[in-house]
């Protein structure tokens, strides 16, 4: 029986349906963004089912099975090096939730793999956790394996843990051996060159306790992963992933723009041509999932993967910029199985030929800067590039640590890292020095015996509450007197707590003699924190009072925070429908809205927003607002922000027809309560992310009041009605332009009247005329004009003027031809005079022009000028 050569999407298919006509309903891969807090990235087939192992969440069927995209990044020195190391790959897996186990999933794997994929039986070896008589017997009398292939592994290798408690259980690995004629004696796994794992069998049947004590699980489960890369190398008969269909029409069209031959390229360029193609398709399919690059998290991730593809390009000859041309045979290869990379196109476009655009310049600079590192005597005999200079070239030029490490492992270098660490602390550190908060929850912060605050504040605007907890200074206290800062938990609120963007509630708490201003609220773990101060009287621990709410500014907080919300909808309908919100800020008065866009908005498209959020907010559409779950939420088509983690049920604030949104904020019962809403500014503020500031509700009254006064005082000041102040100030430009060109020609011909009585002061040096001397109160241009006609007027000359004016040294040399012949240049000339008042210039051969900063040391300056003129011309 010989293997059947399949294509990389006839292996994915034949797998999902076999197992489909054994009752697995075929589930859509997951994003690569999981819904896990715990991880940044999906890194395995069965994390997306992570809470139903861990009983968490109930399963919705006994049995699913999957293709799912994952993201590994912890060993990326490898991509390329080895035979299937990657970024990014795709696991096949079959699972069961508390339905069959070991018999059925062993024998499942088996015909899979021999009768499916065509596998010889004599050519596949399984592993098993060295304790697991069950699996071992069952690979050897139900499947009839010879006992000799069935090898016994330790538990770093063959058995599954969810953490240091839960569900674990041993695993067992399918191995095929490409070289069978080595025969069955001394079979050794960890010979990646003979043998390759490519189906990894999880039998979860323990539950492992804090002491290390296993006990059955009621509900035992399957977890199976094969590697579609992988089965791919092995059925399409090519020596590793990377020639499989599924990379190499990648990595052909990188060898393509680079104008070479995969085949006939050395191991250092196929290496490159490899990351290539493995990066490329983690980086279209990270950006297809919603990810930015960015300096941290996901987003660093997605940076150093697209950094590494534009470096390695570099290393094959590739000068310009090809990304997006690589990254649309990976769209291509791979849209029919996941539709978003096409639907996403220009999204993954954009972001790749911004981030190569800006990587380029930085890299440039970079490996310039790092030459002269490397070329460095202490470097050179430590063979170890420092921290201090790896952390600079990171943090003063943007060169990632990362690179810095390849490129001087390439050169026979390392870097010391734990030196770079140390760097990175200590800027920390700075940074922070004047950055304090309090946090409840904090090892060694304030410990509260409170579960959580009650949240009114959704209906009522004041409430009776007790006082839970009471902090003063970092501590909890009794009793807080008049004047006292103090921070307050009570076991319910109106009080709205910062979150989702929006700023916390301001009110009072007054009870029995007592007033308390309450400035903030900050929400820490479902417990609201009011910050405030006492201004009358004594707040004591477990007092009631009454908590109200200031309800112009809950207005004005509302006002601006629906208006997000349309703002949101308006860009999504108007400029790109795959505009997603990346931060916000809702203050009593003024909103900031933060939104991925590869571009800035044009004028026009800024005038059409901010017309049709005022059209929806005219039109009154009333607010539903209900809880539900989470996946009835999305599928009514509630917008989510990227990123964010949201419970199994969700509050969804809904304008029907314009905007849907999960948010647990406070918004206007019906958009006519806004009034109006102002656009103030729209730009950029990080690579592919914007930001629009507006105004709604009562501050856009405030805003324009402020106009109004400013326009007023203009009009006065101008002679001018509102509507001519426009064109009053060009005028003004203008005059004010004519004139300062006449005043420029004024102070050149006052350079040249001055210029011309300095004719006479001309030494002889040899057939020379030389002419040093300073010109005070010239400005820089006038000095050059006078120069240059000097020069024209000497004849075989060289002429330097220098003039001091405003605290500032200006310089100009201006030599003639039969002066270059000598030896002597402008540029260089003049340079080294500068520096003498502490500044620099250059130039042309016959004229340059220098600056400096200390005017006291331009005589002298003038003096090394001459005596420098003499013996360079004698």
């Amino acid at each position: 029986m010989s293997a059947k050569k399949l294509t990389g999407n006839e292996i994915r298919q034949k797998f999902l349906d076999f197992y489909a006509q054994r009752e697995h309903p075929i589930l859509p891969s997951a994003s690569l963004v999981p819904e896990d807090p715990t991880v940044l990235l999906t890194i395995a087939g069965m994390l997306p089912f992570k809470p139903i192992f861990l009983g968490q969440q109930p399963r919705k069927s006994p049995r699913a099975t999957t293709s799912q995209k994952c993201i590994r990044t912890n060993d990326i020195e490898n991509v390329g090096r080895t035979a299937r190391h990657h970024t990014f790959f795709e696991m096949l897996g079959n699972f069961s939730f508390g339905d069959y186990f070991k018999p059925e999933a062993i024998a499942f794997a088996w015909e899979l793999s021999t009768k499916v994929f065509g596998l010889p039986p004599e050519r596949l070896v399984v592993s098993v956790f060295r304790e697991d008589d069950e699996a071992f017997a069952l690979w050897r009398d139900q499947i009839g394996i010879p006992a000799h292939r069935i090898q016994r592994m330790d538990e770093e290798d063959n058995f599954w843990a969810s953490g240091p408690t839960g569900p674990c259980g041993p695993c067992s690995e399918i191995y095929y051996d490409f070289h069978p004629e080595l025969g069955d004696d001394n079979i050794d796994l960890e010979d990646d060159s003979r043998f390759i794992e490519f189906y990894n069998l999880v039998f979860m049947q323990y539950n492992r306790d804090a002491g290390g004590n296993l006990t059955p699980l009621e509900n035992r489960n399957i977890d199976t992963g094969m590697g579609l890369e992988r089965m791919a190398q092995i059925l399409q008969k090519v020596p590793n992933n990377y020639e499989t269909d599924l990379i190499f029409p990648i990595i052909k069209t990188a060898a393509d723009i680079a104008g070479i031959d995969y085949a006939k390229s050395d191991d250092k360029t196929k290496v490159s041509l490899k990351v290539i193609g493995d990066h490329v398709r983690a980086v279209a399919n990270l950006i297809a999932d919603g990810v930015t690059a960015s300096n941290v998290g996901r987003g660093y991730i997605l940076r150093r993967l697209i950094r590494r593809v534009v470096r390695h390009g570099r290393l094959i000859g590739i000068s310009g910029e090809f990304t997006s041309k690589v990254a649309e045979t990976a769209i291509a290869l791979a849209e029919d199985v996941y539709p978003n990379l096409r639907e996403r196109e220009s999204a993954i476009q954009a972001e790749l030929q911004r981030e190569e655009s800006g990587f380029l310049k930085t890299l440039a600079r970079g490996e310039k800067l790092l030459a002269e590192v490397m070329a460095k005597p202490e470097t050179q005999k430590s063979k170890q590039i420092s921290g201090e200079d790896a952390f600079k070239l990171y943090d003063t030029y943007g060169f990632p640590l990362e690179l810095t490490q390849e490129i001087a492992e390439e050169n026979g270098l390392t870097v010391d890292v734990s030196g770079f660490d140390s760097e990175m602390e200590q800027a920390k550190v700075i940074a922070q020095l004047a950055h304090q908060t309090i946090d409840l929850t904090a090892e060694g912060g304030v410990k509260l015996d409170v579960d959580k605050t009650e949240f009114l504040g959704y209906t009522d605007l004041t409430s009776p509450a007790q006082v839970m907890a009471l902090i003063a200074d970092g501590k909890q206290v009794e009793d807080a007197e008049t004047g006292t800062q103090v921070q307050i938990v009570l076991d319910k609120t109106p009080f709205y707590g910062e979150s989702g963007g929006q700023i916390g509630d301001r009110g009072f708490l007054t009870g029995d003699n007592v007033v308390v201003r309450i400035e903030d609220v900050q929400k820490q773990n479902n417990i609201f924190v009011h910050f405030g101060s006492v201004e009358k009287g004594t707040l004591e621990l477990g007092m009631t009072v009454n908590a109200e709410i200031d309800g112009v500014c809950r207005r004005r907080a509302q006002a601006n925070h629906t208006a997000t919300h349309l703002l949101q909808a308006a860009l999504r309908s108007l400029v790109d429908s795959s505009i997603s919100q990346a931060g916000s800020l809702v203050s009593f008065d003024r909103l900031r809205f933060d939104f991925n866009c590869p571009r800035g908005l044009k004028p026009e498209e800024v005038e059409q927003v901010e017309a049709q959020v005022n059209s929806w907010i005219a039109e009154a559409h009333p607010a539903t607002v209900a809880e539900m779950p989470l996946e009835v939420a999305k599928s009514k088509g509630a917008v989510a922000m990227f990123g964010e983690k949201y419970a199994d049920v969700v509050r969804v604030v809904d304008y029907p027809g314009v905007s849907m949104e999960l948010c647990g904020g406070t918004h206007v019962n019906n958009t006519a309560e806004i009034g109006m809403f102002k656009i103030i500014s729209e730009a950029g503020i990080s690579s592919g992310v914007r930001r629009i500031e507006a105004v709604a509700g009562l501050a856009v009254l405030d805003y324009l009041n402020v106009r109004d006064v400013v326009v007023k005082e203009l009009s006065d000041r101008f002679k001018a009605k509102p509507e001519e102040l426009s064109e009053r100030v060009s005028n003004l430009q203008q005059e004010l332009k004519e004139s300062q060109k006449q005043l420029e020609a004024l102070k050149g011909e006052l350079a040249v009247a001055k210029s011309d009585q300095l004719l006479g002061n001309a030494e002889t040096v040899g057939e020379f005329q030389i002419l040093v001397a300073e010109m005070p109160g010239v400005d820089a241009e006038a000095l050059k004009t006078a120069a240059e006609r000097l020069q024209q007027k000497l004849g075989d000359s060289a002429v330097v003027l220098g003039s001091a004016l405003e605290e500032k040294v200006s310089l100009v040399a201006a030599f003639s031809k039969s002066v270059n012949g000598k030896g002597l240049q402008a540029g260089k000339f003049i340079g080294g005079i500068a520096k003498m008042c502490g500044g620099g210039g250059g130039g042309r051969p016959n004229l340059a022009q220098a600056g400096g900063r200390d005017p006291s040391k331009l005589k002298e300056a003038l003096e090394s000028a001459r005596e420098q003129l003499v013996d360079g011309l004698k």
